[in-house]
């Protein structure tokens, strides 16, 4: 009888395992194409809507210590902008790449660590927060610290 409830632990556990490493791959995705090629090297607004919840907000603190939000919305206004004066689509030299540090997943919610490099420049570690909907992994939240 133990070794029975011991193999069906097992067997629950690598399920789970597998389960949290599908949700791994499918994250990373999403913020690669997304957050990497949607928002920061093309502006492509159809990768953007693809992986960012319309709720997203980026979190920041002002020189002042305050606490400032930044919605999806203006981001994509000042995409539009960029856009418009030649910013973007990125050049080869200065495209945005990531390298992640890890991804956590507990059931419907996730975080994401990972290093932003602007061509091979390390220049932030982002945190992102996600959510999984019916829909799948969307984007909810991000903070970041500038290295």
């Amino acid at each position: 009888m133990l070794m029975l409830v011991s193999a069906i632990s097992l067997i629950a556990a690598a399920q789970q395992k597998a389960t949290n490493d599908s949700d791994i791959a499918l994250i990373k995705n999403i913020i690669q194409i997304a957050y990497v090629e949607g928002l920061q090297n093309e502006g492509d607004t159809v990768k953007i809507n693809s992986g960012f919840h319309p709720g997203f907000e980026m979190l920041m603190t002002t020189k002042e210590g305050e606490l400032k939000k930044y919605s999806l919305t203006l981001w994509k206004e000042k995409i539009k902008e960029n856009l418009a004066s030649g910013q973007l689509p990125r050049k080869k030299e200065d495209r945005v790449s990531i390298k992640f540090v890890f991804v956590d997943v507990t059931a419907n919610a996730a975080v994401a660590k990972f290093e932003f490099y602007v061509g091979k420049k390390l220049t932030f570690i982002d945190y992102q927060c996600l959510y999984k909907f019916q829909n799948g992994w969307k984007i909810v939240s991000k903070i970041f610290s500038k290295v």
